[in-house]
């Protein structure tokens, strides 16, 4: 098992009740962005700490290069979150937040489409691959 999963997990129910709080006061229609804002602002007031950009280490054949890697929100160190506001969340949705997940040794990431009239169908919850075994 991952060493941060069971954090983790406990914390998905705190950042889904914010997204909720997000739509539930800006409502659907608005662009990824905005929500992201908005959610950033509600967790930091909800006392979690929130990052947006973190500076890696990628590795390639022996070869190393610093990148800053810039995801939507990872929450205490240890959850990804990825805001979207899509008609229709597709495949290559879950792929990027997947990929930045690996790269950045998260078990667990959220989805979430705000786009979604009721908040809770559009949120899809993501584990990194081996992380709650």
């Amino acid at each position: 098992m991952h060493p941060r999963y069971k954090e983790a997990a406990s914390l998905t129910g705190e950042i889904i009740a914010g997204a909720i709080e997000v739509h539930r006061d800006q409502g659907p229609g608005l662009v990824d962005s905005i929500y992201e804002w908005c959610l950033t602002k509600e967790l930091g007031l909800r006392g979690l700490g929130v990052e947006t950009q973190r500076l890696i280490t990628l590795s390639y054949k022996g070869l190393t290069r610093e990148e800053p890697l810039r995801f939507d929100l990872m929450v205490n160190g240890c959850v990804l979150v990825e805001a979207k506001a899509v008609e229709r969340v597709l495949p290559v949705h879950k792929t990027q937040p997947l990929s930045y997940m690996k790269l950045l040794n998260l078990p667990i990431g959220l989805l979430i489409n705000f786009h979604e009239e009721k908040l809770t169908t559009g949120v899809s919850r993501l584990i990194l691959p081996g992380a709650n075994l």
